[in-house]
């Protein structure tokens, strides 16, 4: 039976606060040291786009109790923008292999607003290509985040150089039947199609009456088509956006999106991110149909509109689908700031 939603299942560290601050502290230097790059602002995680669209999700009437909830309490169709993007703060050459996300904006949703996001009517919804996260908690986090900062201003030669090696290292763990999740966020991930991916939410939010974690599945035959599929990076620092472009261009993609729903809070912890919940206790269910009809992937003009002007966060959306544990708390300012330096930085309003 799914676990009844509860705020007590939160438990914040007594020095989150602290914590936080200085996650927000490391956050800032990478915008600062970017936009000294560049000229321009762009956000602190998940600076890159490949791909910027819209679509619709198609929300079942047919829907069990326990997954009509929130969002998908009743049958409908929402516009949606998503946002494909490779999760390091400077814009890489894609040669430069490193895990991938997506980010969901559903558009005209009706429910109880979460603190801050009053002025709108979107739900917003945050993946990766990992079912977990790499650390269990924020305090976890600082370490690894200020090594990003660090290196944020790496010359992409060697980043290039370092990548290549760490896939190597990644394909021997691989062999042996294993997998490194810091090897893949060094640098290490294979160099294949982002449209083949499966993303996660890692960690978990409100699901109405209970607590669920999502992924979003390609289930198009043009999308499964390309799990694994290599792309060729030489001399194409674009290269993820021309795939991209070059499938948008004469076919459509479509998507499933599920919801893992918490049934044992002793093996689906809330507060440690790190730890997968096992699909054998609660497999993901199919609560929605997220389709995309051909289209430009990628332009300028998009990406003004989208990358420059819109901001993507778990905290954009309704109470029924509240962020919950450490990390999710830890997006809420860090997400806010990144908006607000690029705003005030490049001159235009950034929206939810």
């Amino acid at each position: 039976m799914p676990v009844r939603y509860d705020p007590r299942l939160e438990s914040p560290a007594p020095d989150e606060a602290e914590t936080l601050a200085r996650l927000n502290t490391a956050l800032r230097q990478i915008s600062e040291t970017t936009f000294k790059d560049y000229g321009h602002a762009v956000r602190s995680v998940h600076a890159k786009s490949h791909g910027l669209l819209r679509g619709e999700l198609r929300v079942s009437g047919s829907l069990p109790p326990e997954l009509a909830q929130g969002l998908f309490s009743k049958a409908g169709t929402h516009p949606v923008v998503l946002r494909f993007s490779t999760n390091p703060g400077d814009v890489l050459d894609d040669s430069i292999t490193v895990p991938r996300g997506v980010a969901i904006k559903v558009l005209e949703v009706e429910g109880d607003r979460l603190p801050g996001s009053e002025a709108e009517r979107s739900q917003d919804f945050v993946m990766v290509n990992a079912p977990a996260f790499a650390v269990p908690d924020p305090k976890a986090f600082i370490g690894g985040l200020k090594l990003l900062a660090k290196t944020t201003d790496t010359p992409q030669g060697l980043k290039k150089v370092a990548s290549a090696v760490l896939r190597g290292a990644e394909k021997v763990v691989e062999a042996v039947g294993g997998e490194s999740a810091a090897l893949k966020a060094m640098g290490g991930h294979p160099s294949t199609h982002i449209l083949g991916e499966t993303f996660w939410t890692q960690v978990p939010l409100r699901f109405g009456d209970h607590v669920a974690k999502l992924s979003l599945v390609p289930v198009s035959p043009a999308l499964i088509a390309l799990k694994d599929q290599a792309v060729d990076t030489h001399g194409r620092p674009d290269a993820l956006r021309e795939a991209m472009n070059a499938h948008f261009a004469s076919r459509g993609g479509e998507w499933e999106l599920r919801a893992q729903l918490l049934t044992n809070t002793k093996t689906m912890p809330v507060e440690d991110a790190s730890i997968p919940w096992p699909e054998e206790e609660s497999p993901y269910r199919t609560v929605a149909r997220l389709v995309v009809a051909p289209q430009t992937a990628w332009d300028e003009a998009r990406a003004l509109e989208i990358d420059d002007g819109m901001s993507f966060s778990p905290w954009h959306g309704i109470e029924a689908h509240r962020p919950l544990g450490g990390i999710m708390r830890a997006r809420r300012e860090t997400y806010a700031a990144s908006a607000r330096f690029r705003a005030s930085r490049n001159g235009c309003p950034v929206r939810g």
